[in-house]
């Protein structure tokens, strides 16, 4: 599904990413893992074309999506669920689920059975639907966003750190609700701190430290490996 291939970017002098090389298959749920500043959000903003690589090639599905912007990627089936959430403030739950349905519903679609889809996997925010976005708990505003990017109809989910500011309790029901998702098949590359929670919904990962991959393994692997116990797990 996704192929990144030997990228680089920099922001000036700084390297972000030093020839990062990583797939993610079709159906599968690829955690990308690693401490603040190692380069995970940056390879997000890549993929989904909000950052400009200095080298390298990106392939969705075997088609190559240099010189593509963001809004064409995201009609193309990349969804980015971004740090922090950034719900729309001044609209309800359910418009902002349907900001996301404007690329297909073009077409004369109907968003009833997303919103149903949405709704079922997260039923506070079908009891919420007529409330402010900004109103909502941080929880259920993770949840929203991550509605949000379902809306979209995606190939590819991309999420930036879903657990950051939640309790443990509320975390571990947004990744209750992903797992979900990735039983149902979507595929997702997932970046999280809380490495814990990432293997616990993942197929395989990858570990970023100062901008490139020194690990690579199936979720089991890296979670019982001696240097992300170490690292990450404590």
């Amino acid at each position: 599904m996704l192929a990144c291939e030997d990228l680089s970017v920099a922001y000036g002098p700084v390297a972000a990413l030093r020839g990062v090389s990583l797939r993610v298959e079709a159906g599968e749920c690829v955690a990308l893992l690693g401490a603040n500043g190692a380069g995970k959000t940056t390879l997000l903003r890549t993929i989904s074309g909000l950052v400009r690589p200095r080298a390298g090639r990106l392939l969705l599905a075997g088609d190559s999506l240099d010189g593509i912007a963001p809004d064409r990627r995201a009609r193309l089936g990349i969804a980015h669920v971004p740090e922090r959430r950034r719900i729309f403030p001044g609209l309800t739950v359910q418009e902002n689920l349907l900001v996301a349905t404007a690329g297909w519903r073009r077409a004369g679609g109907s968003a009833a059975a997303e919103l149903e889809r949405v709704f079922a996997l997260f039923p506070r925010l079908a009891e919420r639907h007529r409330q402010y976005g900004w109103s909502l708990s941080g929880g259920e505003q993770q949840m929203l966003a991550v509605g949000r990017a379902l809306m979209a109809r995606p190939r590819l989910l991309l999420l930036d750190e879903p657990s950051l500011g939640l309790a443990p309790l509320i975390a571990e029901d947004v990744y209750a609700r992903l797992d979900q998702v990735r039983r149902d098949g979507l595929t997702m590359l997932l970046v999280e701190q809380n490495t814990a929670l990432a293997l616990s919904v993942a197929d395989r990962g990858y570990v970023l430290e100062h901008g490139e991959i020194v690990l690579a393994d199936t979720a089991a692997a890296l979670a019982g490996h001696p240097r992300v116990r170490e690292a990450y797990l404590g």
